[in-house]
């Protein structure tokens, strides 16, 4: 197994590694491959926390990383940051792959700084990378009251004592908001890969019976 900076000429690779990862998965089909494609240009991106996984040669997982901002009580914006999309290959799933790609960034971004990272994701995967409840840590998401224990919104200190004993709200950073924004183009990207049907499972995003 090799851990190594993702190089333009993956860019493709990468990019259909994670359509796989996330099809059907939150919804049917998936957005986070057209994400990655357009975040590789945005300011925010972090190309020094780029990261993709091999096994024998092939490419088999990947995480980015992002510059983000926690909004703070007096309306000042403090710096944060934040991962993701997170990749490994359907073949690869449930090996401890993932765990293992994401610790050795998180080890990465600690020697680079990055002082605490906020994200959305299941806290029965994450904790064990030591992530825990952002709400915990006096941080809100936006899309919910303010008081509430979010189960799916995550926060980590990497640099001890960066947060300290503030108080926030957390939104990603626009960059992850993409295709919904721009529709068209991301259907016009979409057309680009293989056909794959699109289905609506338990589990995802609001599904219902």
């Amino acid at each position: 197994m090799n851990i190594r900076l993702e190089q333009p000429q993956d860019y493709r690779e990468v990019e259909n590694l994670t359509r796989e990862a996330f099809w059907n998965v939150y919804r049917p089909r998936c957005t986070e491959h057209y994400v990655l494609n357009q975040y590789r240009g945005n300011p925010d991106f972090i190309p020094e926390l780029d990261y993709v996984m091999e096994e024998d040669d092939k490419i088999i997982g990947h995480v980015m990383f992002s510059k983000a901002k926690i909004t703070l009580v007096d309306g000042t914006e403090y710096p944060s940051w934040t991962f993701g999309p997170i990749s490994i290959h359907p073949d690869y799933k449930r090996k401890g792959y993932g765990l293992q790609l994401l610790q050795y960034a998180l080890g990465k971004a600690r020697e680079m700084g990055v002082g605490m990272l906020s994200m959305e994701g299941n806290i029965d995967f994450y904790r064990h990378a030591g992530f825990g409840l952002a709400s915990k840590m006096k941080i809100h998401y936006h899309a919910e009251p303010w008081e509430s224990e979010v189960p799916y919104f995550l926060a980590q200190e990497l640099i001890p004592g960066y947060w300290g004993n503030r108080e926030g709200s957390y939104c990603p950073p626009k960059g992850y908001f993409v295709a919904d924004e721009h529709p068209k183009a991301f259907e016009a990207y979409e057309a680009t890969f293989p056909p794959k049907v699109k289905l609506r499972l338990p589990g995802q995003l609001g599904y219902e019976e």
